[in-house]
């Protein structure tokens, strides 16, 4: 990933940009799940609910959701440069806001200005390191984003319960925001201008019903996995407005010369498998990172920093796995890992499925790292080869596609998970005879978690029989 590659008549330095999206890319990560960890202490601080509070979780994934898909437009109507630090400079005012806030109402303005500029940044850095690294290297290349898009993550909650125990949460904000300074530093002096603008017509109608659709899909069923629950009329009406606006909107990219984002993508099958794969893993990994610390500190009683602690090998290793099977992809191609990465998935999670009282941390431990482990063997590979199809026209359409379906995906999977659990804790309760009894809370708690991992399972199944269809692209240097 060293040196230059050339895009026309100039040279692109390839590794300065990649360390300036990289640096954002990661601080963007990392506030999304490091304040999920601070949502207890915010409950008491700022005298919300529980629902209340997970609109600081859900108001950054709608925005997300909205956003992202109109990217594919934006990456073709201003430069590399422009975006970039449009993005970070949303990305710094948000997290200053954040570091601010006195009130539950500001600091979810910040949360959703701070998406806006994750929701600029990450369709950007998925295109740029498609232009300006080879084919046979972009493998190693995308292993790095997963190690920053699977790191962040992992590093946040136990950060985050560092600091709320010894500082405020305001900390988490104020740890970011130099970090976010130095990338944008690094933009101004190092980002070039690596896309080419077409300015293509801007169909408002397009913009409407993606938002619509996107922002209705995320909203019911983050608001269904929240309180809501499935029979509130919120939640049904929201799924069903943002299910007709998506079909109506697929119905007007398909008649449009000049799409918002075009779904002719999807006509390349190993893209669509691809989609389909990212899509299963993102409802895996999230639904599982949201159980899981929720069961250790509910169910086995940890403080949020233990539980992170404990939670860190398995992120710190899916991090370091990711440009290795990065590498092993540009070698061996995406079948040799995809399906013995769902194989490992499949039975790890068959075996938190068995989670209880009596688990040891080491039990935990070993298990979240393998199943980390399986992960990176399949989120980057399925990815990269999906991309890898496509002609590049459409790499900013096929970027905004997954990262789309990313987000939208993690809204489903968790809301899905939450529900199962719920359902679970009900239909224990329902079968003894004194549910008021406080001694039922632990087991049934452990047997809805029990049943959100089953869940988690029979989706790494689903995606496991259809990786048997993956084959390896050979890329087309055609336009």
């Amino acid at each position: 990933m060293q040196g230059t590659s050339g895009i026309g008549q100039k040279q692109i330095k390839a590794l300065p940009i990649l360390v300036s999206l990289l640096l954002s890319g990661f601080i963007g990560m990392f506030s999304e799940t490091a304040l999920n960890v601070a949502l207890s202490d915010l409950m008491q601080l700022l005298h919300i609910t529980p629902a209340t509070a997970q609109w600081l979780t859900t108001g950054y994934l709608l925005t997300l959701g909205i956003l992202v898909p109109v990217s594919g437009l934006l990456l073709q109507w201003f430069t590399t440069r422009q975006l970039f630090i449009t993005s970070l400079a949303f990305s710094i005012l948000g997290t200053l806001l954040a570091a601010l806030s006195p009130t539950f109402a500001f600091l979810l303005t910040a949360r959703v200005v701070q998406a806006i500029g994750t929701g600029l940044l990450l369709p950007l850095m998925f295109n740029t390191i498609l232009v300006i690294i080879p084919a046979e290297k972009r493998g190693a290349a995308m292993g790095m984003i997963g190690l920053v898009i699977m790191v962040a993550p992992a590093i946040g909650p136990t950060a985050a319960g560092l600091l709320i125990e010894n500082l405020s949460w305001h900390w988490i904000f104020w740890l970011a925001l130099p970090i976010l300074i130095i990338a944008l530093i690094c933009g101004i002096l190092f980002m070039q201008n690596v896309t080419s603008i077409t300015k293509p017509k801007i169909d408002a109608l397009s913009i409407l019903l993606s938002s619509v659709g996107f922002g209705g899909i995320v909203f019911g069923f983050s608001s269904a996995g929240e309180s809501e629950g499935w029979s509130s009329p919120k939640v049904i009406i929201s799924i069903i407005v943002g299910a007709v606006a998506l079909i109506l909107f697929g119905i007007r990219q398909m008649k449009m010369k000049q799409p918002m984002i075009n779904l002719r993508a999807f006509r390349f099958p190993m893209f669509s498998l691809g989609v389909l794969m990212i899509v299963l893993c993102m409802m895996v990994i999230l639904s599982s990172m949201l159980i899981l610390p929720m069961y250790l500190i509910k169910g086995q009683g940890y403080s949020a920093f233990k539980a992170g602690l404990i939670l860190l090998p398995g992120g710190v290793i899916n991090g370091i796995m990711s440009p290795i099977m990065g590498r092993l992809f540009d070698k061996y191609g995406p079948k040799w890992l995809v399906i013995p990465g769902l194989i490992i998935v499949s039975i790890t999670l068959w075996f938190f499925s068995s989670i209880s009282e009596a688990s040891t941390v080491a039990f935990v431990i070993a298990m979240h790292s393998t199943l980390m482990i399986g992960v990176s063997m399949i989120f980057m590979p399925a990815q990269t080869n999906g991309i890898n199809q496509l002609p590049r026209e459409l790499y900013p359409d096929g970027t905004a596609i997954m990262n789309t379906l990313q987000q939208v995906a993690g809204a489903i999977g968790t809301a899905l998970a939450v529900s199962i659990m719920a359902a679970g804790q009900k239909s224990y309760m329902s079968n003894v005879t004194n549910p008021e009894d406080p001694a039922h809370f632990l087991p049934a708690f452990t047997n809805g978690v029990q049943g959100a991992f089953i869940f988690g399972m029979i989706v790494a199944i689903v995606g496991l029989i259809m990786s048997f269809f993956i084959k390896r692209v050979v890329v087309s240097h055609k336009k």
